[in-house]
């Protein structure tokens, strides 16, 4: 009976806690947030610009701020405790629209607040200092707020140590410079921190070891920083860690890796663009000892050896990034036995020879970069089997073979780049099955053969198809409408079936990016293939028989017009001066080489973002229009071989962007500006040769520092030559090499140059920033040759012909190491030809001709294997002249010990031979008509009886013979 009225209260008991729990949970969603805590969240609003209205809930009217998008709060308090307002900008890129304004200090009131993420927006002002009092902060993330404005910065991080219970910070991007002195004191105070993101965030100064003392840190990434010096061992002691981020360090660098085997639970290490030089012995033995790394980025690092291994600890890698290093070896075998690779990148890592033999199985690989290395071998056959394989590149390498029918395999292939090989053969039909390509280059290769709608009739998501430089001819029916839409077109130097433009090409809606050069199109530009699109990156039509007039510019929104060598003609002002009221974008135009006539027209002021003109090689004539000095972003202008007259106008100091300018055979009059070395100080290529300038050179060009390339020959300059040319700092240092000309970026619009050098004329391209020339040749200058000139180390051409110079030739020519060309001929010149231009290793052209040299020519190889033409019109002796130099003169060769026993022994020679001679003489003529009295008696007779009788008859013949 007691036991059942005990159940009984026992079963009461748990029916009342029921109630209560029930009773408690039904009050609890009554709960509404805190009114300050409300208008907390409104105050932030206020200071806040929406444009995608994701804040649109938040509004006066609504009691309950728990029911605001990004807010959640304590079911049981109403306390906001998580402010969720990360942009998701990955979900919709196209439509991202972040939140933009300032952090207003209003989230103090937020006592209760763990979770705060305001990343990937666009916040910007001083972080408040006050979001120290926030105690209860268990996540802070305020990173990449850079995306529009100038960002988020901080005037100190002393805060920071309010936030004991912080487990989690991310300030990437945040501006920390003013930080830079105490950061990590700051950092080392948060007890309970596990991950720390500060990539880019302008910290300097050295990473103080000392501080690193954050043993549970799992996650650390400095990435993207300015930080110096060593990265300290210590980093070694952190044996929670599984996520190091230290990239892009361009200033760090290691004394050993050894610390690094401490990290056995590392799953993820970039140390990219650290200087890992010191460890190149050991730095594989050492990453073989992270059982755990699934990610290893060590991308330009300077590793100079890459070892084989007997055994893979690492066995899980799925990311491995090795590029741009100095290996000089072969590809190990174990690279491609890392069975669990979804990305592997060997670009430009100096490997050679070919890919490892054997039969590797990828099957997880989807990306595989191995471009600009020294491979020369075929494409190895167990690339077909990587089923899924996305990205292949392979440009820049030296392969060779054919690309197989296997490809058809490779049935998840987004991207082929094979650019720049040596790939032979004719295309296989199967490359047409691969239904998802969207990029597809294999220019500059051998290929050769039919491109037929079979190797096209899948390739329905292609975009960008790029096979130019190529002997592919394309053999496709009239009427054939191609299966996909391309953003891209490059098929240059192929073979198109007709000399007009492919009709198939009206199917091809927004293409943006086209090159037809060099295809054999001969007809006029139509104007259906100017409306293929309403914005065109590029037009490259050139190096065809396109002919009629030059389409009007305005009405084409293009960036770069290409229509060079062609056969165009008609005056350039009815296409470029009709402005239709848009905005023009055209950056770079190229019409040189046609048979344009009239006048440069004087309406450039409406193309106010041109870098590039090319009009040379036409018929124009008239002056430089004084608009051309409105475009002030242009860098370069070639109006080279027109009929151009009058004098260089002063619009052009308005163009202080000028690296290139090329005025060179027309019939420009006065003297060379000295404005040129006053304003344009960025010029690096000026040619005006072949006009008629006179006067003398400004010293002002010697302010030019960057000039590489100067050529005024074939004028009337008059005076000396600058002692100042040693200025050009681009060619007085041997080992400086000139940036690549670009336009906003762009490699692919190559500037190029004509230079003159032994007499012909060479165009430079692709190797143009390693040419250096001076060329003063054909003036009238007159002087000696400065001493100051044999200073330019990197000068690789000098051309002083043709001029009044006096004087020797400088002993110090040997400091012009890097010669290859010198002309010194038709000047007055004298004295010995200096010794020491016999140490000019690289000299292969040398013309000394017609001056005032005298003595013998130095020996040395490079002045014994020039032509005897480069010596003649002087008084010189020895080789390779046939002319000896006789008896005591002193030699002025570059003279060795064994070179003076040789001539030592070839003067013993000479002397016995005299004597011998002599002797020989004597004694077979002298001495018998001394000893035998009728030998001497018939001698004299022969001359003086028989000899005399026979002069004095023939005298008194011919002048009876005159007489008559």
């Amino acid at each position: 009976m007691i036991l059942t009225h005990k159940l009984i209260s026992l079963l009461l008991l748990l029916l009342l806690l029921l109630i209560f729990l029930t009773f408690k949970v039904s009050n609890s969603t009554n709960i509404l947030c805190l009114e300050n805590e409300r208008k907390a969240l409104l105050s932030f609003k206020q200071d806040l610009q929406d444009p995608q209205g994701r804040l649109s809930s938040w509004v006066a009217g609504e009691e309950d701020c728990c029911k605001w998008d990004g807010i959640v709060c304590d079911n049981s308090t109403g306390h906001v405790q998580e402010l969720r307002l990360a942009a998701d900008w990955a979900e919709d890129e196209d439509n991202y629209r972040p939140l933009q304004g300032k952090i207003n200090p209003s989230l103090l009131d937020l006592k209760q607040l763990s979770h705060l993420n305001l990343s990937h927006n666009d916040f910007e002002g001083v972080i408040p200092h006050q979001l120290g009092n926030l105690s209860s902060l268990r996540h802070l993330d305020l990173g990449f707020n850079i995306l529009g404005g100038y960002g988020l910065y901080v005037e100190n991080l002393h805060w920071l140590s309010s936030l004991s219970s912080l487990e989690y910070l991310d300030m990437s991007e945040v501006n920390l410079s003013k930080a830079s002195d105490h950061w990590l004191h700051a950092i080392n105070k948060l007890p309970s921190l596990l991950e720390l993101h500060l990539s880019d965030c302008e910290l300097q100064g050295k990473i103080n070891p000392s501080l690193l003392d954050l043993k549970q840190l799992s996650h650390l990434d400095l990435s993207r920083n300015d930080f110096e010096g060593v990265i300290p061992h210590q980093l070694g002691n952190l044996s929670s860690l599984r996520h190091l981020d230290l990239g892009y360090g361009s200033n760090l660098y290691i004394e050993n890796l050894h610390w690094l085997s401490s990290l056995s639970f590392l799953e993820y290490l970039d140390m990219s663009f650290v200087n890992l030089s010191k460890a190149s012995d050991h730095w594989l033995q050492t990453i073989n000892k992270l059982p755990s790394l699934l990610e290893l980025h060590l991308g330009v690092c300077e590793l100079g050896h890459i070892h084989p291994l007997s055994y893979t600890n690492f066995t899980s890698l799925s990311f491995l990034d090795i590029s741009v290093n100095n290996f000089n070896s072969f590809i190990p075998d174990w690279v491609f036995s890392l069975s669990s690779l979804v990305e592997l990148d060997l670009t430009e890592s100096k490997f050679i020879g070919s890919f490892p033999n054997g039969s590797f199985s990828l099957t997880s690989l989807k990306s595989l970069y191995v471009s600009k290395n020294s491979l020369s071998c075929t494409i190895p056959s167990y690339f077909y089997g990587f089923s899924n394989l996305e990205h292949l590149s392979l440009y820049g390498n030296k392969l060779q073979g054919f690309v197989l029918n296997s490809i058809q395999n490779l049935t998840s292939l987004v991207e082929i780049d094979l650019l720049d090989n040596k790939l032979n053969g004719s295309l296989p039909e199967s490359l047409g099955s691969l239904s998802n390509l969207q990029f597809l280059d294999i220019s500059n290769n051998l290929f050769d053969g039919v491109v037929s709608e079979v190797h096209l009739a899948n390739l329905t998501d292609l975009q960008s198809l790029m096979a130019s430089k190529n002997s592919l001819s394309l053999r496709v029916n009239p009427d054939w409408i191609p299966p996909f839409h391309l953003d891209v077109l490059e098929l240059g130097s192929w073979k198109l079936g007709s000399s007009q433009f492919p009709t198939w090409l009206k199917s091809q809606k927004g293409i943006t990016e086209i090159d037809l050069s060099n295809t054999g199109i001969s007809e006029a530009i139509p104007r259906w293939f100017l409306n293929l699109s309403t914005s065109f990156d590029y037009i490259r039509l050139r190096e065809n028989q396109i002919s009629g007039e030059i389409p009007s510019i305005p009405s084409i929104s293009v960036y770069e017009l290409d229509l060079s060598n062609n056969s165009l003609s008609g005056d350039i002002s009815e296409s470029l001066c009709h402005p239709t009221g848009d905005s023009q974008v055209l950056s770079i135009l190229r019409l040189g080489g046609n048979l344009l006539s009239g006048n440069i027209p004087d309406c450039w002021m409406y193309y106010p973002s041109l870098r590039a003109i090319d009009l040379s090689n036409n018929n124009l004539t008239g002056v430089i229009p004084n608009s051309m000095g409105s475009l002030h972003q242009l860098q370069s202008l070639h109006l080279r071989n027109n009929s151009l007259s009058g004098e260089i106008p002063s619009s052009l100091q308005n163009c202080m962007d000028l690296e290139v300018l090329d005025l060179g055979l027309n019939k420009f009059v006065g003297s060379i500006p000295n404005w040129i070395g006053i304003h344009l100080s960025n010029m690096r290529i000026l040619i005006i040769r072949s006009n008629k300038l006179n006067d003398h050179i400004p010293i002002e060009l010697c302010r030019l520092t960057s000039l590489q390339i100067f050529d005024v020959a074939n004028n009337n300059l008059s005076g000396t030559i600058p002692g100042c040319f040693n200025n050009f700092s681009h060619t007085a240092t041997k080992d400086k090499l000139s940036e690549q000309i670009m336009y906003n970026g762009d490699y692919s619009a190559l500037e190029s140059a004509i230079v003159v050098t032994k007499g012909r004329e060479d165009k430079y391209e692709k190797i143009l920033r390693l040419v250096t020339s001076l060329d003063l040749s054909n003036n009238i200058l007159s002087g000696e040759i400065p001493i100051q000139l044999t200073s330019l180390q990197g000068l690789w051409s000098l051309n002083l012909s043709g001029n009044h110079l006096r004087g020797s030739i400088p002993d110090q020519i040997s400091n012009m190491s890097s010669l290859e060309t010198l002309d010194l001929s038709r000047n007055k010149l004298s004295g010995n030809i200096p010794t020491s231009i016999s140490s000019l290793t690289f000299l292969s052209h040398l013309n000394l001709s017609y001056n005032n040299f005298s003595g013998e020519i130095p020996l040395g190889t490079q002045l014994q294997t020039s032509d005897n033409s480069s010596f003649i019109g002087n008084q010189l002796c020895g080789p390779p002249l046939t002319k000896n130099c006789n008896g005591n003169n002193n030699t002025t060769h570059k003279g060795t010990e064994h070179g003076k026993a040789v001539n030592d022994k070839e003067e013993y020679w000479f002397r016995l031979g005299i004597v011998m001679g002599f002797v020989v003489g004597f004694l077979g003529i002298i001495a018998p008509l001394l000893v035998c009295r009728v030998w001497r008696r018939a001698y004299y007779w022969f001359w003086q009886d028989y000899m005399s009788f026979k002069i004095l008859g023939w005298f008194i013949d011919f002048k009876n013979m005159l007489r008559t």
